[in-house]
C-alpha cells in the first residue's frame, strides 16, 4: 500500500494514485485550507510545499509525490504561529481569504530562498492570484515576516 507524508503524519493511501493531491487533501483527509481555484495550475489556491517549494497540488498525482514530504498550511504552525502567518495577522492582508493559504505558503517558500527579498523579488517570486487584490499588503506583510525572522 502507498504512503504519503503530509505535515509530518504518514498516510496509508487507499485510492487512486493518478487521482490530484488537492482532493486527497481535501476530500479524504479533509485538509480544507488547500483551495480549489482554477483546476490549471495557475492560481496558487491549492499551493502546498513540498520540500519548501512550492507546488500547485491540483496539478500533481499522489504517484507524483509519494517518496515526499509536504507541508500543508494546517502543518505550518499548530497555532499561526508561524512568522509568515504572524505577518499576515499584523498587516490585515486577506480580505475574502480564499487564496490566502496559498499565498502565506508561497511567502514562506520565497523567505526560504531570498531571506531579505526587494519589492521586486516579492514581485517575481509570488505569483499566486488574488481576486480582492491584497497584493500591496502581501509584499507588506512580507516585509514584515523577513524582519521578524532577521530578528528570531
Amino acid at each position: 500500500m502507498a504512503e504519503l507524508t503530509i505535515n509530518n503524519i504518514k498516510h496509508q493511501v487507499e485510492v487512486e494514485l493518478t487521482t490530484p493531491l488537492l482532493w486527497y487533501l481535501r476530500d479524504t483527509l479533509n485538509l480544507t485550507g488547500t483551495k480549489y481555484g482554477c483546476g490549471i495550475q495557475q492560481c496558487g489556491a491549492c499551493t502546498v510545499l513540498i520540500k519548501g517549494r512550492t507546488v500547485r497540488s491540483c496539478g500533481v498525482s499522489i504517484e507524483e509525490v509519494l517518496d515526499e514530504e509536504i507541508t500543508t498550511i494546517e502543518g505550518l504552525s499548530e497555532n499561526n504561529s508561524h512568522p509568515v502567518q504572524q505577518a499576515w495577522i499584523k498587516e490585515e492582508v486577506p480580505q475574502c481569504g480564499y487564496c490566502q493559504s496559498g499565498q502565506i505558503l508561497s511567502a514562506v517558500s520565497l523567505l526560504n530562498r531570498k531571506p531579505n527579498p526587494t519589492d521586486q523579488d516579492i514581485d517575481r517570486g509570488m505569483l499566486n492570484l488574488c481576486r480582492c487584490g491584497t497584493y500591496v499588503r502581501v509584499r507588506k506583510a512580507i516585509h514584515t515576516a523577513a524582519q521578524s525572522m532577521k530578528e528570531a
